[in-house]
């Protein structure tokens, strides 16, 4: 792939909020490991798109599916494909609303036309990341810009605190996490 392996990437994994969503009696990549777990029923109806948009953009597969696990928990969040009060769409939960993201939707909730839509945005946001932080590694670049897709590249800092101000302060660690279990479990 394009971009650095989620393999080779630390994490600290889901925080004690985000794991709350399972009601789980505890946090970090253990959590994460379990919440990727049950959402991979519902992701195996999405493999064939994920493994596609995968290959056309240099994401690993893995990525994209730990992205729409914590988006949409693999689109179970999802009201007819909406998330997060009507302001994001789809799967990977393009941020709509003009003072967000201000993206226009596009295919429907669940197509390989949303995918693409957003593995571009992380792209974008990988890429803005690099060029933020040029003296940053491979692995650290590809964190940020996880991050920067959950809340904007100007919210990144530094390093030590990529997810100060991501939901449940802990983005891009929880997505990590998702992906390096993904990946070890088929994708």
């Amino acid at each position: 792939m394009g971009y650095a392996s989620v393999m080779r990437v630390e994490t600290s994994g889901a925080s004690w909020s985000t794991s709350q969503q399972d009601r789980l009696g505890y946090s970090g990549v253990a959590a994460s490991h379990t919440m990727a777990q049950t959402d991979s029923g519902r992701m195996a109806n999405y493999r064939s798109k994920i493994n596609s948009v995968g290959g056309q953009t240099g994401i690993e597969p893995a990525l994209i599916a730990a992205i729409i696990s914590r988006e949409s928990r693999a689109g179970n969040a999802l009201q007819n494909g909406w998330g997060d009060n009507g302001n994001a769409w789809g799967l990977m939960q393009v941020d709509v609303n003009p003072n967000g993201g201000g993206h226009t939707a596009r295919g429907s909730w669940d197509s390989a036309e949303h995918l693409s839509q957003a593995t571009g945005i992380l792209v974008y946001f990988i890429d803005r990341i690099s060029k933020k932080f040029p003296s940053w590694s491979s692995e650290q670049k590809l964190k940020g810009g996880i991050a920067a897709y959950n809340m904007g590249d100007g919210n990144v800092h530094s390093y030590d605190s990529v997810d100060a101000n991501t939901t449940g302060g802990d983005y891009s660690n929880d997505v990590v996490a998702r992906a390096q279990w993904y990946k070890n479990n088929g994708f």
